[in-house]
């Protein structure tokens, strides 16, 4: 059994362990469970947002925008190379994660116009599912969701019998959309082989990676990911409402044509012309004006994590999971809490669910009496976030600690 000791030991030990202190971290009291929601401040953030205001906005007013213009593209190159594996001019940042997934839902259904089935799990985060329950409704299209397995996620299996639901080889599919890792489990889905499934039925991909990025290693590339949107206020420290990113792969974005046309997306926006021409690459998708400083608290928390190494950051969460894990078998269990995430560190992601019946109940009491906050995930969740960047291990062993302490 581990000790605190060990846990001490292992914060010791750990690479990264100087990281935390690049975070504002008031009360060390509070066991905070919760980054897979909102991440904490950098003090880079505080930094930059400063400079943005007193130094830029205030003084020399609009002539920032000289530089503030590019940053939606530039921010999405940093965040594309370094955390994505995308190319540059692939990723670009602005508007929110459900106003992005409208936009690149209802392009790739342009360019499917013969098809008429849009494929997700009923798991699938619920934004995503209105979204394109919005667009079958508009457009007359069926929405076609399938149940994927409530722990480990869609799989080959269960996304190939949704595919042929109807026609054997896929043709009615114009669109596939799943999540990288689970809302609920944090399973880790098979990104190459669900979007080679897609590819095969002739249908385009598109993949929300909210719950992965800045946690979990990828390459969109090397997967052939067509699409993707994601926020950047969990993992990659953002801050609250931060806008979120798409990720168009290259090949597709001359023919690409999504559907807001504002005048940031435009070929010329100050020529003021009287009609729309989209903007060559990535650009295009850029709607109205950025928000500066959203944006540059999004490229502080990437230059954060890029600096620490998404591999670092990963070994870090598998330990991080794995000792969490360890410890609600031996101490939750039988007080009737069960894991209700993948066992394989493999297929799970930077959190931990933990499935009671009194889940609501327990959340409530961790916040107001506990000094622990997690999140509760209807209708019996508990979820133990588990940040890389600033969690420690003592963090988990006296979380969990406490958790068997009020159950």
């Amino acid at each position: 059994m581990v000790t605190r000791d060990d846990a001490l030991a292992m914060d010791a030990a750990d690479p990264l362990a100087s990281m935390r202190d690049e975070f504002a971290i008031d009360d060390d009291g509070r066991i905070y469970f919760d980054g897979n929601s909102l991440g904490r401040l950098p003090f880079a953030t505080l930094g930059r947002i400063e400079q943005v205001v007193v130094n830029e906005w205030a003084r020399t007013l609009i002539g920032s925008w000289e530089h503030w213009i590019d940053l939606p593209v530039s921010v999405g190159d940093l965040l594309g190379t370094t955390l994505l594996g995308a190319r540059p001019g692939e990723v670009v940042v602005g508007d929110s994660t459900t106003v992005n997934l409208y936009k690149l839902a209802s392009a790739a259904l342009d360019l499917r116009p013969d098809r008429r089935v849009i494929v997700t799990d009923t798991g699938n985060f619920p934004t995503d599912r209105y979204v394109f329950e919005g667009l079958a409704a508009a457009r007359g299209l069926e929405l076609r969701l399938f149940d994927a397995d409530p722990v480990d996620g869609p799989d080959g299996d269960s996304l190939g019998a949704a595919l042929r639901a109807t026609a054997a080889d896929g043709s009615d599919v114009a669109l596939v959309s799943l999540s990288h890792v689970s809302y609920t489990s944090a399973a880790i889905a098979d990104m190459p082989v669900l979007t080679w499934l897609a590819h095969e039925a002739g249908a385009l991909a598109l993949w929300d990676l909210s719950h992965s990025v800045g946690s979990v290693p990828m390459s969109l590339t090397d997967a052939g990911v067509d699409l993707a949107v994601g926020c950047t206020y969990k993992y990659l420290n953002g801050g609250p409402g931060a806008p979120a990113f798409s990720y168009v792969r290259s090949e597709l974005q001359s023919v690409l044509r999504q559907p807001i046309w504002g005048w940031f997306g435009s070929t010329d926006q100050f020529e003021m012309g009287p009609w729309y021409a989209a903007a060559p690459g990535i650009r295009q998708q850029v709607v109205g004006t950025p928000n500066v400083i959203g944006l540059v608290s999004v490229e502080e928390g990437v230059r954060l994590l890029a600096r620490a190494g998404l591999e670092a950051l990963r070994a870090k969460s598998v330990a991080l999971t794995s000792l969490c894990i360890d410890l609600a078998d031996s101490w939750l269990a039988p007080l009737g809490f069960s894991v209700a995430s993948p066992r394989d560190a493999g297929r799970r992601g930077s959190h931990v669910s933990l499935r009671h019946p009194d889940a609501r109940t327990i959340c409530e009491l961790l916040i107001e009496s506990a000094g622990v906050v997690p999140d509760f995930r209807a209708p019996d969740l508990v979820r133990i976030g588990l940040a890389p960047a600033y969690t420690r291990f003592v963090d988990v062993w006296d979380g969990l600690d406490r958790v068997r302490g009020l159950a």
